[in-house]
């Protein structure tokens, strides 16, 4: 399981809910928005103390990331756990990641589950997205698509585009949900739009098979090089197979075989049969080229780089 990366918090945002000891927070929050960590650490441990639970939070956030403090995870979990304790939606958050990592503590996936849940019920869609992870491949929890897909739902919801990518697919694949192309379209276009390369390939590919939308080649290879522009090796190899076919572009084999060249290049040893396709096809193509535009071809491979049409 990739573990979904958790954003930093905004502390400013934190000290808004926390109305206790309300001068003392506000003068930790101002010194941490200044840089001022000593000052915040000062100011935060005694409140921490005390039992307010963003103080808490924070003060493990400090520990964490080494603010103010050396990086000590074991102590940014004590306090993450106390503020957890008492709900914090944030520090159930962190804990959660942390037990995934298996920082501070030792891995634990089912301890992971439990504090990710709680955070996830209280709306945090990074811990939505990672219990849907991990009901998907069954990590500290019985696997349950139903319930991956469940979080997955509240997750893209909240517009995180790799829950919208992996509903999608869901739905494409009819795992935890009924196969609908339909509502596999929908999810992948919102993710495609915030430059999921995954996708953008999956989308145009079905555009390119007609499943779930009127098959349109046109949009396929708009979709295509979309993902191909951030050098994903299946969409690179597909527009080849467009251009080589003339499929939703006019025919051009210089372009196809500059496409597979690409292709073939960025596949790594793991997926050989892949390259050998995008190989085979360039030099089948190369066959109904003339030397002049082979070299051209190769001259536009070479000078290709990531978000170049």
């Amino acid at each position: 399981m990739k573990l979904r990366a958790i954003p930093a918090a905004i502390v400013l945002l934190l000290g808004l809910a926390a109305p206790v000891a309300a001068g003392p927070f506000e003068d930790a929050t101002a010194a941490t928005n200044r840089g001022d960590y000593a000052t915040a650490l000062r100011l935060w441990r005694p409140l921490a103390e005390n039992g307010n639970a963003a103080a808490q939070f924070n003060l493990g956030f400090m520990y964490d990331y080494g603010e103010g403090v050396a990086r000590d995870y074991a102590e940014a979990a004590k306090w993450y756990r106390l503020a957890a304790n008492q709900g914090y939606s944030n520090a159930q958050e962190q804990l959660g990641a942390m037990y995934l990592r298996g920082s501070g503590v030792p891995q634990d996936y089912t301890e992971a589950a439990i504090w990710l849940r709680r955070a996830g019920e209280q709306g945090l869609a990074f811990s939505q997205i990672n219990l849907g992870d991990m009901y998907a491949d069954g990590l500290g929890v019985t696997q349950d698509y139903a319930e991956a897909a469940k979080w997955y739902r509240l997750a893209a919801a909240k517009g995180l585009f790799g829950a919208q990518f992996n509903l999608g697919k869901m739905y494409y694949d009819g795992r935890g949900v009924p196969q609908d192309y339909a509502e596999a379209v929908k999810w992948y276009r919102l993710a495609a739009a915030q430059g999921s390369v995954a996708a953008q390939f999956n989308l145009g590919r079905m555009y390119d098979k007609g499943e779930g939308v009127p098959q349109d080649y046109a949009e396929a290879v708009k979709l295509y090089r979309l993902a191909a522009a951030q050098g994903n090796a299946s969409a690179q190899l597909n527009l080849g197979f467009m251009y080589g076919e003339g499929q939703g572009v006019p025919q051009d084999y210089v372009q196809a075989h500059k496409w597979f060249n690409l292709a073939a290049s960025r596949y790594p040893a793991s997926e050989k049969e892949n390259r050998d396709l995008a190989v085979k096809n360039r030099d089948l193509v190369g066959r109904k080229m003339t030397p002049q535009q082979i070299a051209e071809a190769q001259r536009l491979a070479r000078e290709w780089k990531p978000g170049s049409p």
